[in-house]
């Protein structure tokens, strides 16, 4: 048996897999966000312990059997948080997490340093790891100077299960301090930011092994024998692997909380300019880039707080048919935005209401401007040498056919449904301790899922969708000046 353990922003999801990677049990562990301040976003990592040990207690208690069985843990987690250990192990304050945008003038200014983007392939964005550190020096000195070690959020679950500070390189390549193409640590952009190779922890492959589960854990849920855990993933790259999105031109579209397009390199081929991000692959000598949007299904769960309907009703609302678009426009950057603008200031806005724009038409337009946000992540992975022309479809977002729809025309490219069953981080986290315990093939384990259903573009409704991209183009630099 293989456990999975995925550490999300809203909770901890514990995953089993047996030999032939068949799902035997699965179970999560909600967990909330701190948000101090306006643009703050953080956790307390002690929670995320508490996470997962109910997670790991639930499964224990429906499949006991199975767990003590396990083999090899992976893990996944939520990217770029700054968890700040000291020298006794503890954490020093609350994890700042991928979505807080505090440090958006360090980010410029370590940006402005030409070394940045050459060694790491990307814009340094405020919710990296690199710029927390430079807002925890210039406004938490005390805590700055007791830090020991710089973990991410999986690597302080990593630490808690194994006793080890270890990282790998999926995830390590969204900090700004690494060098993406040597997958090692730069140590010149480390001490750009006051640090050194020793508040870092020791770098492994995502497939290689990355310590071992500590004795009194393994007693506690029953295992018996050496547990290997893997060096893990960051949730995208984790997501790749569950999807098998791991050869050349492999993609998929993760419509979550925040959006991805996601698509699988054989070589390092950066382009920051394009807003791009350039990461290691979880596999050796693998890379990928991706388009991030930061308010994708968040778009859709902020209409249900304004107008009191689920999401389910308002999706319903639509019907199963396309439509055209209605001249109404959304701009989904409820807390900024990444790919393309790396504006951490910008906010959303609806344009072109008319009287008759009732509820219906402000669903499609969040759902249209979702799926225009993709459009600009598509253009931008162009810019960058990438073309795709399918991607398979993940994330709560996908449940939506309408949505799906509506991304296939806006993008031009088919997107494909997986059949039933979890492809998502947990199971790409298990593949990972399932390989790191037994030495498989990488490509053996990784393979795609059989895919239920194609979504074509409406050949139809093209036209109008690339009007309305249009408009929707139009919209930020007009915004931009007013903000």
């Amino acid at each position: 048996m293989y456990l999975g353990l995925d550490l999300g922003t809203s909770s901890v999801k514990a995953l089993l897999i047996n030999d032939d990677q068949r799902i035997v049990g699965s179970a999560t562990s909600e967990l909330s966000v701190q948000r101090p301040k306006p643009g703050w976003s953080e956790q307390d990592p002690t929670d995320w312990i508490s996470a997962c040990e109910a997670a790991i207690g639930k499964l224990e208690h429906a499949h006991g059997k199975a767990l003590a069985a396990v083999r090899g843990i992976g893990l996944s987690g939520q990217m770029h948080g700054a968890t700040l250990v000291g020298t006794g192990g503890a954490a020093l304050r609350p994890c700042i997490l991928w979505n807080d945008t505090r440090s958006h003038e360090e980010a410029a200014a370590l940006d402005a340093d030409p070394r940045f983007r050459a060694l790491t392939g990307n814009i340094v964005f405020p919710g990296f790891t690199a710029p927390k550190l430079a807002w925890v020096k210039a406004h938490e000195p005390d805590i700055f100077a007791a830090t020991s070690k710089v973990l991410l959020p999986k690597d302080f679950l990593r630490f808690w299960l194994t006793g080890e500070t270890i990282s790998e390189m999926s995830d390590a390549a969204g900090t700004a301090w690494l060098d993406v193409s040597k997958r090692a640590w730069a140590s010149e952009l480390l001490a750009a930011t006051d640090l050194d190779d020793s508040h870092m922890p020791a770098l492994v492959e995502g497939t290689a092994p990355g310590g071992t589960l500590r004795s009194a854990l393994a007693s506690k849920w029953g295992m018996r024998g050496s547990v290997t855990v893997a060096g893990g993933a960051g949730d995208n790259a984790a997501s790749a692997c569950g999807m098998g999105a791991v050869r050349p031109g492999e993609a998929f579209v993760s419509i979550g909380t925040s959006g991805v397009l996601f698509a699988a390199n054989e070589a390092y081929r950066p382009n920051a300019d394009s807003a791009v991000h350039t990461f290691c692959h979880a596999l050796p000598n693998v890379w990928h880039q991706m388009g991030v949007i930061l308010s994708a299904t968040d778009s859709l769960n902020w209409l249900e707080g304004i107008t009191g309907k689920s999401v389910g009703e308002l999706a319903n609302e639509l019907g199963n048919e396309l439509r055209a678009p209605t001249g109404v426009t959304f701009l989904p950057y409820l807390s900024g935005e990444r790919t393309p603008h790396n504006d951490a200031a910008i906010r959303g806005v609806f344009a072109g209401l008319a009287h008759q724009s009732g509820r219906a038409e402000l669903t499609q337009a969040v759902m249209e401007g979702v799926a225009f946000a993709f459009c600009d992540s598509m253009e931008a992975l162009k810019a960058a040498g990438t073309e795709l022309e399918r991607a398979t479809a993940i994330g709560g977002g996908s449940q939506s056919r309408y949505w799906l729809q509506t991304i296939a025309t806006a993008l031009g490219v088919a997107i494909d449904l997986p059949g039933d069953g979890d492809f998502g981080a947990a199971f790409g986290a298990a593949r990972l301790g399932l390989i790191a315990a037994s030495g498989s093939d990488p490509l053996e384990i990784c393979t795609p899922p059989q895919i239920a259903e194609t979504i074509e573009p409406d050949t139809k409704l093209v036209p109008a969708f690339a009007d309305a991209y249009t408009r929707y183009r139009a919209l930020y630099p007009a915004v931009r000046r007013l903000t």
